[in-house]
Parts: C-alpha cells; sequence; structure tokens
C-alpha cells in the first residue's frame, strides 16, 4: 500500500487536501455546485532545509498547519448561507470598518493570525494549564521520585479525560456532525489513494473513516509525550509549570510529530498499537459521510495530485 504525506481537513461544507506543491479546498454549494479554490503550498520547508530537520519539522509545520487550516475555514465560511432578514443590504460594523482601514488588505491576514492565537491560548490554557493547576491541589510526596512521577501521569489522566470530554461534548453539535462527516469523506479518500484504486465514490465508501496521520490521533499522541517531557520538569510553582510547558510546546509537538510520522510508514504491530487509542478517538470525530460529501473530498484530493508518483510518499 502507497504511504502518501497527502493530508486534508474537513470544513464548513467542504474539505482542504493538501500536497506536496498544491492545497486544493472544495467546497459544495447550496445549489449542489463544486467550487475549487487551488494554490500553490508554500512552507518554511521549501524555502530553507533546516526546517526539514527531525522535531523542528514538527513544531514549525503545527504552527503552519493551523494558519493553512484557518484560512482554509474561513475561505469555507464564506458559503455558508446566513438566513437574515436585509442580509444583502448589511453593512460592515464599525468594529470591521475600524480594523479594515488599520490593516486594509492586509485585515484577513490578520483576522487569521489573530485566530490562531486565540485557538492556541485556548488549547494551552484548557489541556495544559488547567491539568496542571488541578493536579497540584492533590498531595503528592514532591521529594520522591515515585512521587513526582505519579504527579505527572495524574495531570497526564487529567488532560486527556478533558481532552475526550471535549471531543464527546462538540461531535453531539448538529453543524459539527456535518463537518466530521466531511471528515471522514477525507479520510475515506486519502485509503483509496493509498490502496492505488481508481477515486470513485463506490470504491471510496468501502474504507473505514479512521486513518493513522489524522489530527485527532496527533492530539493524543501529544498528550502522551507531554506527560514525558513535562516530568523533566519538576514540579516547581503554578508560575514555572506554566512558563515551563509552554516553552517546551515546540518541543513535544515536534516529537509528537514524528511518532505520526514513523506510526504512518510504519506496518508493525508494535506501532499498530501505538495507533490504536488515536484511531479509537476518531469514532467521536469522524462520521460516515453521504455520496455528494464523498465527491466533495474526492474533487479536493484530485487537485493536489502531482504527476512523479514518488513525490508525495510519505
Amino acid at each position: 500500500m502507497k504511504k502518501t504525506s497527502i493530508g486534508g481537513e474537513a470544513l464548513i461544507e467542504g474539505v482542504m487536501m493538501r500536497g506536496p506543491d498544491d492545497i486544493a479546498i472544495a467546497i459544495r454549494k447550496s445549489d449542489g455546485e463544486i467550487i475549487i479554490d487551488k494554490k500553490p503550498l508554500k512552507t518554511l520547508a521549501k524555502r530553507h532545509s533546516f526546517f526539514k530537520l527531525p522535531i523542528i519539522r514538527g513544531a514549525v509545520g503545527m504552527f503552519e498547519s493551523m494558519v493553512i487550516g484557518m484560512r482554509a475555514l474561513l475561505y469555507s465560511a464564506e458559503f455558508v448561507e446566513v438566513e437574515e432578514e436585509d442580509e444583502k443590504n448589511a453593512k460592515p460594523s464599525k468594529i470591521d470598518s475600524f480594523f479594515e482601514k488599520i490593516f486594509k488588505d492586509k485585515f484577513l491576514d490578520a483576522v487569521i493570525y489573530f485566530s490562531v492565537f486565540l485557538s492556541m491560548i485556548f488549547v494551552i490554557g484548557l489541556f495544559m494549564l488547567l491539568p496542571s493547576f488541578l493536579a497540584g491541589l492533590f498531595h503528592f510526596n514532591k521529594d520522591t521520585t515515585s512521587g513526582l512521577i505519579a504527579l505527572h501521569v495524574f495531570e497526564g489522566i487529567i488532560r486527556i479525560s478533558l481532552f475526550i470530554g471535549y471531543l464527546a461534548l462538540v461531535s453531539n453539535m448538529k453543524d459539527i456532525k456535518r463537518v466530521f462527516q466531511y471528515h471522514g469523506a477525507e479520510h475515506k479518500t486519502i485509503h483509496c489513494y493509498e490502496n492505488e484504486e481508481e477515486l470513485t465514490v463506490e470504491n471510496v465508501k468501502k474504507y473505514t473513516t479512521r486513518h493513522p496521520r489524522c489530527g485527532t490521533a496527533f492530539m493524543f499522541v501529544v498528550m502522551i509525550v507531554s506527560i514525558i517531557v513535562f516530568s523533566f520538569t519538576g514540579w516547581g510553582s503554578l508560575l514555572w509549570r506554566v512558563l515551563s510547558r509552554i516553552i517546551l510546546i515546540p518541543l513535544v509537538a515536534g516529537l509528537s510529530y514524528e511518532v505520526i510520522k514513523f506510526a504512518g510508514r510504519s506496518d508493525s504491530k508494535f506501532m499498530a498499537a501505538v495507533s490504536l487509542p488515536g484511531l479509537a478517538l476518531q469514532r467521536l470525530t469522524t462520521k460516515e459521510p453521504d455520496d455528494q460529501q464523498i465527491e466533495v473530498a474526492i474533487t479536493a484530493l484530485k487537485n493536489v495530485l502531482v504527476e512523479d508518483v514518488n513525490a508525495d510518499r510519505w
């Protein structure tokens, strides 16, 4: 089976696919038409070999992926019909007009980076800092190695529990379910391509919605790797724990990327076992898509394929 580096993201009524050279966004409009937005992929790794180094590529790639994903998500949101009276005649708010005057043609970029910043604050606060604070409320013997290990493991358990609870909560939201169906379509389509079958709806339908290189699996690996990395920082004051965790996030992301990368191209039973928790979590973040959603995913994938069959290998 071919191990491809092509990945994607579910959007609002659409799918974004990221290939070796291009990014393609396919959106299903309300009238049934599929529109395509295709642009060259621009990354730091393409500009300098330093950013291709192990761990570095994962840390930088995480931030780049968040920017690319937010840009794609905002693009897809433009096509959502907002059922409000006099929508066409609505004028921009005073706040929007103020920021448009300041940033001018860079207004969208400013919105994207600010959105990424807020997303990172939310993730760091909920899944990094809150677990550390809650774990600190319990009494463990911090003067022994076993006590410190137990404390960090307990913090990790809280972090994983919050993550699973968050996924379970949002997966029941009606609009999110639609996005998760497109997430499933994205995975099934990539599976079909990796198995070197023709990209048709019937071929894609028979594959699973779970994939080892999924962002959900990546986040779970981040949770596990963070337990190991943060354990080397000891257990100082809350301020020390906050600062050390923020500083070490790039290292955690870089190491997690290497784990996911190895798991994605390995057929060993050990790596299959390592991938199981992340695959199991995808029961919450992926849903079975319908034929129209699969068509959108196929359209996006076809637009990032390259002639060189080895260019997109993982």
